[in-house]
């Protein structure tokens, strides 16, 4: 029996967790119901977890409670889709109950479960029962009642693990699509074959192998870009500060920094915060930071120097010890110096949708959307490169908003996500902005024009189900309104009439179609000409977006 676990049994515990769900994925991405491409919850879990797992192999930790944070951290950074920010928000429930422990034995260890559970269900607005928050409520209810029948970790977590699928197999009846569909939940699935892993590590089993997947790139700087004499702040200022309070507000430090160089960057955790600016005077800088807390590592290099000797075709000198530090609590490239009072930035794919998205104002754009839910991290590394105090997100997509949330806190300007879950709503809601306005009220005008649009879709069933009275088969067209399968069949073109035929019932004004990546031109011309026979008064426009998986998005007001 092991009575405690410490820092590296944690990290073996995460590391196991990660590969059991990578060797999984695909099977836990076999029960999502709904029939369309997706950013499956399988490799939606894989990927955030993989973050951690990346993580905690560069790291040494013999303490619990940096272990967890860690973990939690990575995680955050590294969320992707709603089921991967449910995930770390259960991991970081855990990280804040045991923050300054050096180990833990089952009681403490159910109690930060329970924690975890109490951090996730705080930030889902309905919690439904029959999900992985149900599954991992009861798990961890089950690990505190077995922590104190037996106070050995293996035990508590084997039990919590036990009752975990037992609930498990009941979210089929909880929930009535599970239950046509005869499925478990998938997210449910997913944190208990996390938990299995972990409990296996326990057990000194095997880890499994898995092939290692790249998450992304590090680009570097190209100084022969640039001279010397164009560096107008000569010192890239590393440096990080232990907080004397957990809860202290670093923005007068944001703004003393801000005034004093360039590039600033705030990253911060519970327990300290990392400063990266580029500043004439680095001591200043030191000086201040010291008024929030305890000056711990610090990095100065001279970029002017640097820019000369690479154009001399030199090694440039630089400082390498804390690298490890910087990656992290950095989320990623020097922030953009704010321009302006307001930015935009819009996820979608497909150029022609980023080229309309740009048209209408946003700054930036990232590249997602289903089947491809970019992370916490990517979306908080485009908000900083928006050159505003306030940075509007518009996920465009229902998987995306809980990731775009957790950047809220994070990046180092004022973040707000526009709950837009399609990308005509996007269009919609950036049609709307009127920069005059302040942000509460101009939040209000563009979430409430959004509720003027509907959105249809034609896309692809990715396998066979029964959905909603549908008798689907993989490969078949499928044709969505808002959200909700509207009709299926063999030939698009039905599918297209019928989504005229509800246009006109609704009386449409204005109709959108954007057309994809494997729709020809010819063909989207053949879409319009039907549009306009069924909607003859409205305001026809067919546009190339260019986007994967749906052959068309129709936007109708």
């Amino acid at each position: 029996m092991i009575h405690s676990i410490d820092g590296i049994q944690f990290k073996r515990m995460v590391l196991h967790g990660s590969a059991a769900l990578a060797l999984q994925k695909q099977q836990i991405n076999d029960l999502n119901v709904f029939p369309v491409p997706d950013g499956d919850t399988g490799t939606n879990m894989s990927l955030t977890i993989g973050t951690a797992a990346a993580e905690l192999k560069k790291a040494d930790t013999r303490s619990l409670g940096q272990a967890a944070s860690i973990t939690a951290g990575a995680l955050l950074r590294g969320a992707r889709g709603n089921s991967g920010v449910i995930l770390s928000l259960l991991f970081r429930g855990m990280s804040k109950f045991l923050k300054g422990r050096d180990e833990a034995d089952a009681a403490v260890l159910a109690a930060a479960m329970q924690e975890g559970v109490a951090a996730a269900y705080g930030a889902v607005m309905k919690p439904a029962e029959g999900t992985v928050l149900t599954v991992s409520r009861l798990a961890s209810k089950r690990a505190a009642e077995a922590a104190g029948e037996n106070n050995d970790v293996d035990y508590t977590l084997a039990e919590a693990v036990r009752v975990g699928y037992e609930v498990l197999a009941q979210t089929t009846d909880m929930n009535p699509v599970l239950k046509k569909a005869g499925v478990v939940d998938a997210g449910g699935k997913g944190y208990l074959v996390i938990l299995e892993g972990m409990l296996a590590a326990l057990r000194g089993e095997a880890m499994p192998e898995v092939a290692e997947e790249v998450h992304g790139r590090q680009e570097k700087a190209d100084f022969n870009a640039f001279s010397a004499e164009e560096i107008t702040f000569a010192f890239d200022t590393v440096f990080i500060v232990r907080k004397d309070d957990p809860e202290v507000n670093l923005t007068p430090l944001r703004d003393y920094l801000n005034s004093i160089g360039d590039s600033l960057v705030i990253g911060e955790d519970d327990e300290a915060f990392k400063v990266h600016v580029h500043t004439n005077i680095p001591g200043s800088a030191l000086t201040e930071a010291q008024k929030f807390g305890t000056l711990e590592l610090a990095k100065i290099e001279n970029m002017r120097t640097q820019a000369e000797d690479l154009a001399a075709g030199k090694k440039a000198q630089s400082v390498d010890d804390l690298e490890a530090v910087e990656e992290a609590l950095e989320s990623g490239a020097p922030a953009a110096a704010p321009e302006k009072r307001y930015g935009f930035l819009a996820v979608c794919a497909g150029e022609g949708l980023a080229a309309v998205f740009r048209d209408l104002g946003v700054d930036g754009v990232i590249s997602g959307g289903q089947t491809m839910n970019p992370s916490t991290e990517s979306i908080l590394k485009e908000i900083e490169r928006v050159p505003a105090e306030t940075v509007f997100v518009l996920p465009n997509n229902k998987n995306i908003i809980m990731a775009a949330q957790q950047c809220v806190g994070l990046a180092s300007r004022e973040v707000v996500v526009v709950p837009t879950e399609t990308i005509p709503q996007g269009i919609t809601a950036m049609m709307s902005v009127d920069p005059e306005m302040d942000v509460k009220t101009l939040l209000e005008t563009m979430t409430e024009a959004i509720r003027n649009v509907a959105t249809a879709q034609i896309t692809y069933a990715a396998r066979n189900s029964d959905f909603d009275g549908f008798a689907i088969n993989a490969g078949d067209y499928l044709s969505l309104l808002d959200g909700k399968l509207f009709g299926t069949n063999q030939d698009i073109g039905v599918m297209l009439e019928k989504l005229a035929e509800k246009a006109a019932e609704k009386e449409a004004e204005f109709v959108t179609l954007f057309y994809g990546e494997n729709v020809t031109e010819e063909q989207a011309g053949e879409a319009e000409a039907l549009f306009a026979r069924h909607c003859p008064g409205a305001e026809l426009s067919v546009l190339p977006g260019g986007q994967p998986v749906y052959y068309y998005i129709v936007s109708i007001e």
